[in-house]
């Protein structure tokens, strides 16, 4: 009406008009007062509700303005063309509900007055409480001006830390005021490079601010390398990020410093879904503190080359001595929000020793065969240039087969083939859409050929050469604070994904090799996710076929499909196999129905099954879902939590999500904490016996340890019991 106008967003939220009467009737054809009329002939897609077939914006608009409304439009229905007169005809039962959808309901019975709903004042502090919880620090200064008032609302006054900095001339000097913190509180360390040789900075005197910065060259002295290792007497060192450092030290030095706390490594047990622990964050996150406004490197240390000053005398110490001093501040709260969440026991007898054991991994390395990885790269390059050609003889002309909008124009157009899948640039070439035209022309198979053999040749056979180093050992980086649910990670390369069920990945596996004289130990874990299903649901079934030593799959698929043991069928067994392994991740029917290629119904039909034959299972996950959504988090047998916020979300896809992530990560995170248990002591185990052996891989479930030739026996009997026992 006059006295309404529609703000209208066409693209984003900055492209917009504003209609009045006019510009609806401009835009629509017709009066603001017959839009609905109009809208429920033409239909509504965003919210899928069909009009009628053929009639678009300008044929709704011409019959509501000659018949007056859809009561005209019907009375008159025998006056329009055949084909309008069958569809009005046939879809007037929708047009009527899309009239009754469409209309705001205006006549709700309010108790509430219109001078009640008039904005109050903003209560600053649950405000600031909220903004503090969700970190929106630049936001309370952009709120503050919008609203105006409410010392609550300012952003927080941080102080920036400066450091007084002492630095010794001597080692006699180093270790002179080092001695006197033996048996102080933890002592925090702080770093300028990734690197120990370029020095290390110690806070000598927290209260005062007081660091003492230690030359890479003296760091080599046995005077000093004696003091620093014996630094915080029964409390330890603190610092940030600590393995690379670690790293770098205990190959230079003889004895590591008693690390006892890494304040990345305790950030991330406190939310393992923040995106950083960069130490500028954490340092933000958890005091009243700030560091200057310098750029952080991936470490999370400091790298002034962007410090904006004058002055020359900024350097390498004044970067170690502000970082040892934003540890130390971080000390004392990190601590007490770990002992709040019932982490201290996790952090102090699994993840800071587990620091040591992936730094000395990552030192030693594991061995290749170079000239078996060059072989396998040149087989690979060779194998994707004959299927490169033979996908060009398939299309009949030369394309980029790494072209999506190319493989598009000759698998839909040239070659005519069924699309499967539509997506905002046009019809999908992904794998599952691929997979789907299996069969319906050869290309298809060369296709997924050359994906497969392409990636083993850029990933493996070109990624795994570039980063073989020193004594022909490839030194991967181990990552504590990447999965949520605890699991580690590698990267630089990434040994965990080297691909074992095609005969070329495996081949890849056979390129690690032990040094001269040594031999490779495997030793993993059997179906532990399983066994932790087993445990935490307590199901007498499960635990039944595992104390008896069954195939624990044939031994499922007798329960579900309800036949003996020595009947089940390979195909039983693979469906049983499937649904054990999906139920640690959360799947549900249709997840089941695509990694079986079956339809929904079917394996909705397998999961009951499965739940009927192992109900307690289905109790156990159930309560799971209902105790995280009661507590915003779930909990590992060790007490490694993670915060779940998608199981309160409005959005029932994401609260189903929330859900899987719910199952997965009681099941994921208690497996992972096993195993880290086991990495722990078996370092300890190796190192107390002073065996030449070295524990130089782990891959998910599977440890690898690089025995030595006389140390066979009693390293595979150590291995087994130290991993059975964790």
């Amino acid at each position: 009406d006059p006295h309404i106008k529609v703000l209208y967003n066409k693209r984003g939220v900055s492209d917009y008009a504003l209609y009045d009467e006019a510009g609806i009737e401009e835009r629509t054809g017709v009066r603001p007062a017959d839009y609905v009329q109009y809208a429920a002939l033409r239909g509504d897609k965003s919210d899928n509700l069909p009009g009628v077939p053929g009639v678009g914006e300008k044929t709704a608009a011409k019959l509501i303005n000659n018949y007056g409304g859809i009561e005209g439009i019907y009375a008159a229905v025998e006056d329009q063309t055949p084909k309008l007169k069958q569809n009005l005809s046939e879809n007037e039962a929708q047009v009527r509900l899309n009239l009754d959808l469409m209309e705001l309901v205006r006549d709700v019975p309010l108790e509430v007055a219109l001078d009640e709903l008039r904005p109050g004042e903003p209560d600053h502090e649950e405000i600031k409480r909220l903004f503090d919880f969700l970190e929106f620090r630049t936001l309370h200064e952009r709120l503050n001006e919008v609203i105006g008032g409410g010392e609550g609302i300012a952003s927080v006054e941080r102080e920036v830390l400066e450091a007084e900095i002492t630095s010794a001339s001597d080692a006699s000097e180093v270790a002179a005021a080092l001695g006197s913190l033996a048996k102080a509180s933890t002592v925090a360390i702080g770093l300028s490079d990734e690197e120990p040789d370029a020095g290390i900075a110690v806070v000598t005197s927290p209260s005062d601010a007081e660091v003492l910065w230690i030359r890479g060259d003296l760091l080599d002295d046995p005077e000093v390398d004696k003091a620093v290792s014996g630094l915080g007497g029964t409390n330890g060192v603190a610092l940030h990020d600590a393995k690379p450092f670690l790293r770098g030290w205990q190959e230079t030095h003889q004895r590591i410093p008693d690390l006892t706390l890494d304040t990345a490594i305790a950030a991330y047990l406190l939310d393992p879904a923040d995106s950083t622990y960069l130490l500028v964050d954490v340092l933000e996150r958890y005091t009243e503190f700030e560091l200057p406004d310098v750029a952080a490197t991936p470490s999370g240390q400091l790298d002034f080359g962007s410090l904006d000053t004058d002055d020359e005398t900024v350097d390498v110490s004044v970067v170690a001595a502000r970082n040892a001093l934003a540890v130390d501040r971080l000390i004392e709260p990190i601590r007490a929000a770990m002992d709040a969440q019932g982490l201290t026991k996790l952090n102090e007898t699994i993840e800071v020793p587990l620091i040591e054991v992936l730094a000395r991994m990552e030192a030693v390395g594991i061995g290749v065969d170079v000239a078996e990885l060059t072989r396998l790269r040149d087989h690979l390059t060779s194998e994707v240039t004959r299927l490169r050609e033979l996908i060009h003889a398939d299309a009949g002309e030369e394309f980029n087969v790494n072209s999506t909008k190319q493989l598009r124009e000759i698998l839909f157009e040239r070659l005519e083939l069924t699309p499967q899948k539509k997506t905002k640039t046009g019809y999908s070439t992904d794998a599952a859409s691929l997979e789907k035209l299996r069969g319906a022309h050869p290309i298809i198979e060369h296709l997924l050929d050359y994906r497969e053999v392409e990636k083993l040749r850029s990933t493996y056979g070109e990624g795994l050469l570039a980063e073989v180093g020193e004594g022909d050992r490839i030194r991967a980086t181990f990552n504590q604070t990447v999965a949520r649910t605890g699991r580690l990670s590698s990267d630089k390369p990434n040994l965990h994904n080297i691909p074992v069920r095609s005969e070329m990945g495996r081949a890849f596996r056979k390129a690690f090799v032990p040094r001269d004289g040594f031999e490779l130990l495997v030793a993993d874990y059997n179906q532990i996710e399983l066994r932790c299903i087993a445990h935490l649901a307590e199901d007498p079934g499960l635990i039944g076929s595992f104390e008896a030593g069954d195939d624990i799959h044939n031994a499922t698929a007798s329960r579900v499909f309800d036949v003996e043991p020595a009947d089940v069928t390979i195909e039983q067994r693979s469906k049983a196999k499937m649904v054990s392994y999906g139920l640690a991740y959360g799947m549900e029917a249709y997840g089941l129905s695509q990694r079986l290629d079956i339809a929904v119904e079917e394996a909705a039909e397998i999961l009951k099954a499965y739940f009927d034959a192992f109900p307690a299972v289905r109790t156990y996950m159930d309560d799971t879902v209902a105790e995280a959504r009661q507590r915003g988090y779930t909990e590992t047998l060790f007490g490694r939590r993670r915060k779940i916020p998608e199981l309160s979300s409005s959005n029932f896809r994401v609260r189903q999500a929330g859900e899987r992530q719910a199952m997965n990560a009681g099941i994921q995170g208690l497996a992972a904490d096993i195993f880290k248990v086991a990495l722990v002591n078996l370092d300890h185990e190796l190192r107390a016996s002073e065996v030449q052996s070295e524990l130089v891989l782990q891959v998910h479930d599977e440890v690898i340890v690089e025995v030595a030739p006389d140390e066979r026996d009693a390293m595979g009997e150590l291995t087994t019991n130290v991993m059975a026992n964790a």
